[in-house]
């Protein structure tokens, strides 16, 4: 008999969490430039471009992976953007695809083992937060990379 862990946030809540930290990620990349979007860092760090392909190469297609239990190595920025607007576009696609693979989870998915792109063995649940926090973490830098340019960031708190 198999028995779960104790809750403390139910699958939707952790989605609507999540998808709000998307929806200020995306806000982030509208308020940069184009030029600046693509060129622009600080210290050696990748452009806000470059963060977003990490971003993109990791949410929907590793949620994907933990649905099919089919673990796949990282690929990173295969697909050769070169606007802002395809950038807008692809997130809103991950987005949605997000929410599909969601609705297959259960939730005894979460307590689960999942092997994240051959390297990082965890419960699914771990995988997720990690999915957000990264993305937390890049936002961040995104941040940065706007007051540097005399540009102010969305409020972290609208989402």
């Amino acid at each position: 008999m198999k028995t779960l862990a104790a809750q403390v946030i139910t699958p939707e809540d952790l989605l609507k969490h999540w998808q709000g930290h998307r929806a200020l990620t995306r806000h982030v990349i509208e308020a940069f430039p184009e030029k600046d979007f693509f060129e622009f860092s600080i210290g050696g760090m990748r452009s806000f471009s470059k963060l977003t392909d990490e971003l993109l190469a990791i949410a929907a297609p590793a949620l994907k992976s933990i649905v099919e239990r089919e673990s796949q190595p990282f690929k990173e920025g295969e697909e050769k953007l070169i606007f802002k607007a395809q950038y807008l576009q692809k997130w809103d696609e991950s987005t949605d695809e997000i929410n599909q693979y969601w609705e297959k989870l259960t939730i005894e998915d979460f307590n689960e083992n999942f092997n994240l792109f051959g390297q990082y063995e965890f419960p699914i649940v771990q995988n997720i937060l990690y999915f957000i926090d990264n993305e937390v973490h890049h936002r961040g830098q995104g941040y940065v990379y706007l007051r540097a340019l005399g540009i102010e960031p969305p409020f972290f708190w609208e989402r």
